[in-house]
């Protein structure tokens, strides 16, 4: 049966090339109210977003996230933000201290973030719009959070270049069906297999999309990437923002 959400949410492409057209400011905000709707743990609503204009700033945190030039050149560009300083500022309005710090706070702060975000990307693709998510913000998240001039409790998770697209890249194949969904208890006995066969659809994805100069299977990416440091630097970072304490 056809509908028309889950044929929009099927047909998800990182877009990374945008037209010169700006993203109206009206709608800008459609967008984030798209991304207040979405579900909070415990009403908590700690997310905040952070619409960076500033062609300097916006170079700067290209250059954070590894040189990723769309950063500066997309038409709309978000950093969403795990905001946990404004529960601070609740207690403080009734003479109460915040117990800060836990690692279940970072956790719904951080989730909140990613629901919101999803929300806002599938407002966006629903108005013709097209993006992509910069997790590499992260590398120099530091710098990031004091362009940003982010306070105590507060942490830069990702990025989000929004704008209409100028590319159509082919849909990504994601896992197989049966590796995901598990029926009453964990069983990975066939996921080998599967693995196997998925291995050589992603292997066609990237020859059919880069011409033949890209030939890499999905368990050879993630072989590759999960043997390096995967930014050792974020721990510290974190505590020192005032969450993972605990």
């Amino acid at each position: 049966m056809q509908n028309d959400v889950i044929d929009l949410l099927k047909s998800h492409r990182s877009i990374r090339k945008f037209t010169p057209e700006t993203v109206d400011q009206a709608l800008v905000e459609r967008l984030i109210e798209a991304g207040q709707s979405a579900a909070t743990s415990s009403f908590i609503q700690a997310c905040s977003v952070i619409q960076v204009n500033d062609a300097d700033n916006r170079s700067q945190l290209a250059e954070c996230a590894g040189g990723q030039v769309y950063v500066a050149q997309a038409p709309l560009f978000l950093v969403f933000c795990a905001d946990m300083q404004r529960h601070r500022q609740a207690c403080e309005m009734h003479e109460a201290e915040m117990q800060s710090g836990f690692t279940e706070q970072f956790l719904t702060a951080s989730l909140d973030c990613a629901l919101f975000a999803q929300n806002v990307m599938v407002a966006a693709e629903s108005q013709g719009l097209g993006g992509v998510y910069i997790g590499g913000l992260r590398n120099q998240i530091a710098r990031v959070a004091e362009l940003l001039e982010l306070p105590e409790l507060v942490y830069p998770v990702f990025g989000l270049c929004l704008g209409y697209p100028d590319q159509n890249p082919e849909v990504k194949p994601r896992l197989p069906l049966p590796v995901v969904l598990k029926q009453d208890r964990y069983d990975n006995q066939a996921d080998h297999e599967h693995l196997q066969d998925y291995d050589k659809e992603v292997r066609d994805y990237y020859r059919s999309r880069t011409g033949g100069n890209k030939e890499m299977s999905w368990t050879e990416q993630i072989s590759g990437m999960l043997v390096k440091e995967a930014r050792p630097h974020m721990l510290p970072f974190l505590q020192q923002r005032g969450f993972l304490k605990k």
